[in-house]
């Protein structure tokens, strides 16, 4: 299933990277989120609902993470089918409380392409503010593209 997620073109309109084809690649991609838990760089969750473990609803995580300034990027994607349903506004919402409160992060970091307005608009809806807008910062298919980083403090640092 997380090959056809990754390679759905519906799923990836925004990712600005290119479908995967193969297994391979999709085994690469699990490879790197267990290299990434093992050295302390991100965890990854797939998301299903509990009378349906078996079916791969999408993914969230932290990646990016730095330690040191207490720090990680927040990604997410999740299968069409499952859209305008509240289930990645429930799985943000656990993901944001076990960054916090278990991992102690100080803040969270999205970066996203701009037109991609469900995206900045689960955001804002978890809090996010948007701190940057980087011009044609990103070239993809013979394109520069823009994007929009946003941020969310720890709720202490956001009280104070």
């Amino acid at each position: 299933m997380l090959l056809v997620q990754r390679s759905d073109i519906r799923i990836i309109e925004y990712l600005e990277r290119e479908p995967d084809t193969t297994i391979a690649q999709t085994l690469e991609l699990l490879s790197l989120i267990k290299r990434n838990i093992t050295e302390n760089k991100g965890i990854t969750w797939g998301i299903v609902r509990p009378a349906s473990p078996d079916v791969l609803l999408g993914t969230i995580g932290l990646w990016r993470m730095i330690p040191k300034h207490h720090r990680a990027e927040i990604g997410y994607a999740l299968h069409p089918d499952y859209w305008q349903q509240g289930i990645m506004s429930e799985a943000m919402a656990a993901v944001l409380a076990f960054g916090f409160e278990v991992l102690k992060l100080h803040s969270v970091e999205a970066n996203v392409n701009p037109r991609n307005k469900a995206s900045c608009k689960l955001l804002e809806k978890h809090g996010f503010v948007q701190e940057a807008y980087f011009r044609q910062n990103y070239f993809f298919r013979g394109q520069f593209l823009n994007s929009s980083i946003y941020s969310l403090l720890t709720p202490e640092a956001r009280q104070g």
